[in-house]
């Protein structure tokens, strides 16, 4: 086997390094089918906590746990061998910086993601510290965070007063400063976005949070037109994805009742 031919995993390096050099792009994916799809086409795969809503249908994030988060980012990292692989950490898994140790070194022994992600405030600075002195490299989520929706009333957007903005901007430089690789900003005005963006050394990577920002991550489901019962303004649809199938399983279920599949080429 050549070097030539040793696919060159993208690390967390990497991704720190195409901060103001090259737009840093994110998708979803739960399996090892999708994140195979998606492999050295996206700079990183997430395995979303998301996928409680888009993968289980749940209303919310909040019931999933890690032994399903571990179990999906096995599946992932089955099929992803050069995009980076991110770990979400479900809600409650995090809840002082000695649980999210424990539960990250479980992620990093039992998957092979290079990083986890963990939505957090100020409150949660002591845990990145903690989390990246036993070698876990951390991407913080902050904005909107939807592990927080009860407690917030709901999901809303961020940034909109200069108090806020100038929270967020305090909040991503300390996160730098405890040594997270990246932040996903979610949810925020596109200008506050911006603001965040340049006052970091770091790559923030948006979702619904304008074009300001050093990358974008989009749900799978949504972005691949899956996902059918409503359509959030930041994401933009670039498949029909479930019209497709539905088209494609129509044609299955026709030629099986009218007798035309299997024929004799596709019969032993």
């Amino acid at each position: 086997m050549s070097m030539q031919s040793v696919v060159k995993s993208i690390t967390t390096t990497q991704i720190l390094n195409k901060k103001g050099v090259e737009k840093i792009t994110m998708l979803t994916a739960y399996d090892a089918l999708m994140a195979k799809i998606f492999d050295g086409e996206v700079d990183m795969i997430l395995v979303g906590d998301s996928l409680q809503m888009s993968f289980f249908g749940e209303q919310d994030t909040l019931s999933c746990t890690l032994d399903s988060m571990i179990y999906h980012t096995k599946a992932v990292c089955n099929g992803a061998k050069q995009s980076l692989v991110v770990c979400d950490m479900p809600f409650g898994s995090t809840s002082t910086p000695k649980l999210a140790l424990e539960s990250a070194i479980r992620v990093y022994k039992e998957t092979k993601a290079q990083a986890i992600k963990l939505e957090v405030g100020f409150e949660g600075l002591e845990t990145i510290e903690m989390l990246v002195q036993n070698g876990i490299a951390v991407m913080a989520h902050i904005g909107l965070k939807p592990q927080f929706v009860r407690s917030e009333g709901g999901y809303k957007v961020q940034g909109k007063t200069q108090d806020n903005v100038e929270s967020l901007i305090s909040l991503a430089q300390k996160i730098e400063q405890n040594g997270a690789f990246s932040i996903l900003l979610e949810g925020v005005k596109a200008e506050a976005a911006k603001q965040i963006a340049q006052s970091a050394k770091i790559p923030i990577i948006g979702i619904g949070s304008g074009a300001g920002v050093d990358g974008q991550v989009l749900v799978w489901s949504d972005a691949f037109g899956f996902f059918e019962e409503f359509k959030p303004k930041f994401v933009r649809q670039y498949l029909k994805g479930a019209e497709l199938l539905r088209e494609g399983v129509r044609e299955y279920v026709k030629d099986v009742k009218s007798g035309d599949f299997p024929s004799e080429q596709e019969s032993y």
